[in-house]
């Protein structure tokens, strides 16, 4: 399905540019027998439920003028989240200094989780630092070994 994310994205890039919004990700997934549209938008402190309106509002009208989707589908637009994805070089480098978690497609010593402070990401490497018990270790990620990054909300 990654042609209607296509499109669907070329559709929504003006919109949310124009509102000084970010598009974090869209998805277009089967649950049960539903299909579902979804457009996650961000921007500096946060979207809240106006922005989602706007948008939804907006890019119902492309969608309904164009009809590139042939599926019955319902449209949610949200935010993120406070663990929201990082997907893109730049989500990364807004990350640094904040607390993430990271999978990997195969183990780095042994894990294949990773979470703590994201230190540094050079387009090649993720470093993150990680407390273990009461010392601290830093980890290097080959970036093309990253199945899936997201932020981490830590409960101190």
């Amino acid at each position: 399905m990654s042609k209607v994310t296509e499109v669907v994205e070329e559709l929504t890039q003006p919109i949310i540019q124009e509102l000084g919004l970010e598009l974090v990700e869209i998805e277009f997934v089967k649950e049960g027998k539903n299909w579902f549209l979804r457009v996650y938008i961000d921007k500096e402190n946060g979207v809240d439920i106006e922005d989602c309106g706007i948008v939804s509002e907006r890019l119902s009208e492309k969608l309904d003028e164009l009809d590139p989707i042939t599926q019955n589908y319902f449209l949610e637009v949200s935010s993120p989240g406070a663990e929201r994805p990082l997907k893109k070089a730049k989500d990364f480098e807004k990350a640094i200094g904040k607390n993430v978690f990271i999978k990997t497609y195969e183990p780095i010593d042994g894990e294949k989780g990773f979470e703590g402070k994201l230190l540094d990401y050079d387009g090649k490497t993720v470093k993150i630092e990680m407390k273990i018990k009461t010392r601290k270790k830093v980890i290097e990620i080959p970036f093309e070994k990253v199945a899936s990054a997201r932020l981490a909300v830590i409960f101190s």
